[in-house]
């Protein structure tokens, strides 16, 4: 989930005596660059600096805070407190490169959402990969769904979404698929939908997954996001889990309308053996034996 960092080239000089006029230069002007570059403020989320396809989760909550689409402020993760639960995972997509899923596993990650399709026509490149992986392993492992209520009708988009990864299968390590709605990292926060367009669109995305699937949904949402576009919106509550993605300690703020979190996503600063750079980290609400039973479509 982390945007590649380029490191600059070192310029070949072609003579010994231009090196060491220009290295005098920049002996005299090192100590205005260097004030210079510790004035300058940090960068801002850039909105529409990625492409159609390289969204994932928790780029709006970025955008939301403020912070740039490489990393969040850290955390100290020894003060987070799950309500009741001992279940951690993680979400990756594309961004997190080649995967050892037996290190995640070996390392106590129980169950891992991974970004399958986004909009119509996107399909994450590792997905295929880290799927089957995944559940070879022993990760329960499921796919997500990022939202573009801009380009087409939710019920179009669940449609891709099942027929591209987002299925459900009855096997004892596979997850309902996860519907990731949030701020729009490619224009309007809302995708340009009215609170009433906007609730109409997840439902009409819900009932097409539930009609392919046999599943509910799970949200993914921030409690910022879900307020300000759905109008704190109830309706769903009832209907889907919900994974708030709430990036603190103690306990998430829920979105307006709803009274529990199934998964929360605390931060996207995380590090976990088997995968390079940072990872979302997330707990389930509850034991590993509710976690089989979301799976298993149990009560």
């Amino acid at each position: 989930m982390r945007l590649l960092s380029r490191r600059p080239l070192r310029p070949r000089w072609r003579s010994a005596a231009l090196a060491a006029a220009v290295g005098a230069i920049l002996a005299l002007v090192a100590p205005t660059l260097s004030t210079t570059a510790s004035a300058a403020p940090p960068a801002s989320p850039t909105v529409g600096s990625l492409e159609p396809g390289e969204a994932y989760m928790g780029v709006g909550l970025q955008i939301e805070q403020g912070l740039a689409p490489e990393g969040d402020a850290p955390l100290d993760l020894s003060r987070v407190t799950p309500r009741q639960s001992s279940v951690p995972g993680i979400d990756i997509s594309h961004w997190q490169g080649s995967i050892n899923w037996t290190s995640v596993r070996n390392a106590g990650i129980q169950f891992a959402w991974m970004k399958a399709t986004e909009g119509t026509s996107y399909k994450d490149p590792s997905f295929n990969t880290n799927y089957p992986a995944a559940h070879g392993a022993g990760v329960i492992r499921g796919a997500y769904h990022f939202a573009r209520p801009d380009v087409s009708s939710g019920a179009t988009q669940a449609d891709y979404f099942a027929s591209n990864g987002g299925a459900w299968s009855a096997d004892n390590l596979t997850l309902p698929g996860v519907l990731d709605i949030e701020a729009n990292p490619y224009g309007s926060t809302c995708y340009g939908l009215s609170t009433s367009s906007m609730r109409s669109w997840i439902m009409d995305f819900y009932n097409t997954y539930k009609a392919r699937t046999g599943r509910d949904m799970v949200i993914y949402t921030s409690p910022s996001w879900w307020n300000t576009c759905t109008g704190s919106w109830s309706g769903m509550a009832s209907l889907s889990p919900l994974w708030v993605a709430h990036w603190t300690t103690g306990s998430p703020t829920l979105p307006g309308g709803f009274s529990v979190w199934t998964v929360w996503q605390y931060t996207s600063s995380g590090s976990v053996s088997g995968i390079s750079g940072n990872v979302d980290q997330n707990w389930f609400n509850g034991s590993r034996d509710r976690l089989l039973a979301l799976a298993n479509n149990t009560p």
